[in-house]
């Protein structure tokens, strides 16, 4: 599977935890030889523009975050590109899901996922879009800035036990029609992370869930990191999740 990335989501940009050094590193130790990567190129202001107010980002500038936001962004945008013909994952950072149009909170400046998808459907790529979210933290910034588009279906899920969340998940990609499935990839649900809840078993299954229904769909799948904050399992969940997308377990 490609691998949107880029050597400067090493650098630690900000004190927080999504910013944390070795975050990166520790997911590349786990996934490289396992994946091929590609090199990340910025969003144009023109793709930011079409999602976020221009105080937003003038704020964003001001703060010194807007380079690292934007490449996040653009990589995004270059996950869900490939994700119309294959299954891809963008390994970027800063995440995005509590960005909305105007505010940012939550270790997020602009929202990747509203970015990227928005740039497929001005360009005619797509004509529905499902966003699956499983990080923790409701995604607040991609439902303010993506629930008044008819073509597209936010699903935070919302169980807060494993297997109820795994039937959540499974009952979801049994029923929805779509031409796009993106996964807001957030591993803090992770028994050793924040949450607690999922294992890493799970995450390769949520990949497997996803990849079947974007085929039943005709559709395309990706996914773009959210939080997980634990360095030592952090890799081998993202490389879980790969292995569902791709289909290689």
């Amino acid at each position: 599977m490609k691998v949107i990335f880029h050597n400067d989501f090493y650098q630690v940009y900000t004190a927080d935890p999504a910013a944390a050094a070795g975050r990166m590193e520790a997911v590349v130790e786990v996934i490289e030889g396992s994946v091929e990567f590609v090199d990340a190129q910025p969003a144009s202001e023109q793709d930011i523009t079409a999602v976020h107010t221009e105080a937003h980002i003038d704020h964003v500038k001001e703060g010194g975050l807007y380079h690292i936001a934007a490449l996040a962004a653009g990589g995004a945008i270059q996950t869900a590109t490939l994700g119309l013909t294959e299954p891809a994952f963008g390994l970027i950072r800063p995440p995005g899901h509590h960005a909305s149009a105007a505010s940012s909170w939550g270790f997020c400046y602009f929202n990747n996922m509203a970015i990227s998808l928005e740039r497929l459907r001005r360009d005619n790529k797509i004509k529905r879009a499902y966003v699956l979210d499983i990080d923790l933290h409701f995604g607040d910034g991609t439902v303010n800035i993506l629930k008044g588009k008819d073509y597209v279906t936010i699903h935070n899920v919302e169980a807060s036990q494993r297997d109820s969340y795994m039937d959540e998940v499974a009952d979801a990609m049994t029923h929805l029609e779509t031409n796009m499935i993106g996964i807001s990839a957030g591993f803090d649900n992770h028994q050793d992370d924040w949450g607690g809840t999922l294992t890493t078993e799970d995450y390769r299954e949520i990949g497997r869930l996803v990849r079947k229904a974007a085929a039943r769909c005709g559709g395309g799948c990706f996914g773009i990191l959210e939080g997980g904050y634990n360095h030592r399992v952090l890799g081998h969940n993202v490389m879980a999740l790969i292995e569902g997308l791709s289909g290689e377990v």
